[in-house]
């Protein structure tokens, strides 16, 4: 099949779930629209699932527990993957945005994990386990797939990356001096860049700020485009033109209030001194 996509399973729980799932359908010869009749879902859920776009619910499991007469086994793989520390339509997301040919993003707090050093994100996933937040599996399960992300948008030709990070992500104390540091050290390289645009969001902005929590937009080879915001505990993947393209005006709108890129890599350079 052209368009067959391989899962890794050892990526995490939801590609160890889909992987399993399309190997019992086709070591029975079903298509599809077989199992789904079996399972009464639709062919594009069981796809959904078998991608690892989807997460399946306990509903799903238990219904593919009994079309293939393997006890509770899915259920309680099931389980496990609704228990991932990625959020619903993630997944699908970075599939996407591994082919987009622009990448906007704005960040709050943090820097973005696609320009995240190994120290940083790791020095984030450890206070979220301190915290309880998550297991060190799904910790594990973050970090693999941030590499893998980074991997994907360091391809040939690269995408057009356009970075707005609120003040907050370069001043935040995240794995100390050191690792702030060098993580504001590559984040210069990363401005460096040409196919790349780093604009800084002033704390002074105020209420002029046009977004209060982290977006990413993404524009296809197609011309097609998507957004992706996130809260604590919740994702979600837009592709309505009708809700995405007011996402991106008021992206365009934040990018004409924030500094310049020369005015973001001063005061970056600025604050990184302090850490040296």
């Amino acid at each position: 099949m052209a368009n067959r996509k391989e899962l890794d399973p050892q990526s995490g729980p939801l590609a160890a779930f889909g992987e399993r799932l399309r190997r019992l359908r086709e070591e029975r010869g079903w298509t599809q629209d077989e199992l789904a009749d079996r399972t009464e879902y639709s062919a594009s859920h069981i796809s959904g699932v078998e991608t690892g776009s989807r997460n399946p619910t306990a509903k799903f499991a238990a219904s593919a527990d009994r079309a293939f007469g393997t006890g509770e086994a899915l259920t309680r793989q099931g389980a496990a993957a609704r228990n991932s520390a990625i959020l619903d339509g993630f997944p699908e997301f970075v599939e996407h945005e591994g082919r987009a040919s622009e990448i906007r993003l704005f960040e709050l707090g943090i820097v973005p994990g696609l320009f995240q050093t190994r120290e940083y994100a790791e020095a984030i996933t450890a206070g979220a386990v301190r915290r309880g937040a998550i297991t060190e599996q799904q910790a594990e399960e973050r970090l693999t797939l941030l590499s893998r992300r980074q991997a994907l948008i360091a391809r040939t030709p690269p995408p057009q990356l356009y970075v707005l990070l609120d003040e907050s992500c370069i001043r935040q104390r995240v794995g100390g001096p050191r690792v702030l540091a060098e993580q504001l050290g590559h984040l210069l390289e990363v401005a460096d860049m040409p196919n790349t645009v780093v604009q800084v969001a002033p704390f002074e902005l105020g209420e002029r700020r046009s977004f209060d929590s982290p977006v990413t937009l993404a524009t296809l080879p197609d011309g097609s485009c998507m957004a992706y915001a996130e809260s604590a505990h919740s994702g979600r993947l837009e592709r309505d033109t009708r809700l995405v393209r007011p996402i991106f005006t008021a992206y365009h709108q934040l990018q004409a209030e924030a500094l310049s890129q020369r005015e973001s890599v001063a005061m970056v350079s600025q604050v990184r001194k302090g850490f040296l």
